[in-house]
């Protein structure tokens, strides 16, 4: 591996890190130092929507407040190098603390896969696409979508 490719793929996993810590703080728009401004993002195998990189931006901005507490955490990082793009796989283990109507506050978990596409950018490595796959879900509550449970 050579100098370029190590720092590409530092660049592309401090990216990577650089998403959950902005969804994690609610500071969406740390976001825009991730996404390309045209990037696709498909959060539908979880129970999300689908969409460009403003409407899924508008999306998480609006629907994430409404959860108490949670966390992203990566890890099983797979990035693969083409010259001018890239694609990864990461893993995501993501618990998110809930109100539940006349009961006290309940834990669910998640665990997913993300499947990224990259693009070097004169600003470095930025997503282009982001899709979620669904790994597994434990403790949802009754009347929430978490998206398909194949």
């Amino acid at each position: 591996m050579n100098l370029q490719a190590i720092s590409d793929r530092l660049d592309i996993q401090q990216k990577m890190t650089d998403y959950a810590t902005a969804i994690d703080r609610r500071d969406f728009d740390a976001l825009d130092a991730v996404f390309t401004p045209d990037a696709f993002i498909d959060y539908t195998a979880m129970g999300g929507i689908k969409g460009d990189y403003a409407t899924v931006k508008a999306w998480l901005s609006e629907t994430l407040p409404k959860f108490p507490a949670y966390l992203h955490m990566i890890g099983n990082i797979d990035i693969r190098l083409e010259g001018d793009v890239a694609t990864s796989r990461i893993i995501c283990f993501n618990p998110m603390v809930i109100d539940v109507p006349e009961r006290e506050r309940q834990v669910m978990f998640f665990g997913l896969w993300y499947h990224d596409r990259w693009v070097r950018t004169t600003q470095g490595w930025r997503l282009h696409e982001r899709i979620e796959e669904k790994c597994f879900e434990h403790n949802v509550p009754g009347g929430i979508n978490a998206g398909p449970t194949d």
